[in-house]
């Protein structure tokens, strides 16, 4: 006798059975999503090869794609005092493979660029503060000038007929060199380069007489006997440049810049990401490679969590925000 046929509500029962054992076994058999980072991540350089930035953000790669376990891909975007490179990052997907390192223009274009691409505020996402070290003020070697205070006198001797050069218009070394003639009350004439490494380059070849520049920048010149170096720009002396004088010791009180390194984000971009990202940085840094090689030049390394960058930037924005307003600085 032939087994009676299961009901029509036993039948969709079973089926649906069926299905879910199906979906159960589909969904074992699909890889699990790849964890961040599943490809190169890129950091932005805003500066031409050669300088102070572009140097801690190698260093600082190679270091990071060792914790990551991906390549890490330096792209230099220099132009428009860093604006170029930061717009790029502003505008990537935010998905933590297109990141910037920052450093001083980032918080004092703001009040130098009424009309910026991007709000420094909103389009970012902080991951790391690397350091942060001074300025220093450097001539070459064969320089007739050996002090702040022969500067000073040569810049009252003769009105604009000494420059100094910057890597870009709104960056540490142009800031510093136009509170130095607002609080010295001298003229000298600015010069502005894509990049430290064009900028120090003209400076040791005799195009311009000096630099305001970054440590990074300036620490191989200075220890080859290339440049020599004048003053330092923190509020305090650096150790790392044993024997110089600050630029306020020097002749010119309430005088202080200093430069950092931070890394950057698109906004919206996942706090996983940021995380990993931002764990992979603090482990690159405090390697001893890294503190060798940075160390020496008067950076001061920091490294914490995210939030420490973000505090950071907007004191030292306001701050500057102030100082322009001031001393009447401009970019033109």
């Amino acid at each position: 006798m032939q087994a009676p046929l299961p009901s029509p509500r036993r039948r969709l029962a079973s089926i649906a059975a069926l299905a879910a054992v199906c979906g159960l076994s589909a969904l074992s058999a699909t890889p699990a999503l790849a964890a961040f980072p599943e490809r190169p991540v890129r950091i932005v350089v805003p500066f031409a090869p050669g300088g102070g930035t572009d140097l801690i953000a190698r260093t600082l790669g190679a270091g990071m794609a060792e914790a990551l376990g991906q390549s890490i891909v330096i792209d230099n975007k220099p132009g428009a005092g860093t604006i170029i490179g930061t717009d790029l990052v502003a505008k990537s997907p935010p998905d933590g493979y297109n990141i910037v390192i920052a450093s001083f223009a980032h918080a004092v274009n703001p009040s130098l660029q009424p009309k910026l691409p991007f709000s420094t505020d909103k389009d970012f996402a902080p991951i790391v503060l690397i350091g942060r070290g001074p300025n220093v003020l450097v001539v070459r070697t064969d320089s007739p000038h050996k002090s702040v205070r022969d500067i000073i006198a040569a810049a009252k001797a003769a009105p604009g007929k000494l420059t100094y050069a910057s890597q870009g218009n709104g960056t540490s070394a142009h800031l510093a060199g136009e509170m130095f003639t607002n609080l010295s009350k001298v003229e000298l004439t600015h010069v502005p380069y894509r990049g430290a490494g064009p900028a120090l380059s003209d400076l040791l070849g005799g195009q311009v007489d000096m630099m305001f520049a970054t440590a990074a920048a300036v620490g191989s010149h200075l220890a080859a006997g290339k440049l020599r170096a004048l003053a330092v720009t923190s509020a305090e002396r650096s150790p790392a440049l044993k024997g110089v004088p600050t630029v306020a010791e020097s002749g010119v009180p309430d005088y202080m810049v200093e430069s950092w390194y931070g890394l950057y984000a698109p906004a919206g971009t996942p706090a996983d990401v940021i995380a990993r990202l931002n764990a992979a940085a603090r482990k690159a840094v405090q390697s001893d490679t890294f503190r060798k090689r940075v160390e020496s030049e008067g950076l001061n390394i920091t490294a914490g969590a995210p939030a420490e960058l973000d505090r950071y930037v907007r004191a030292e924005e306001a701050r500057w925000r102030r100082v322009v307003k001031e001393n009447k600085i401009s970019i033109e």
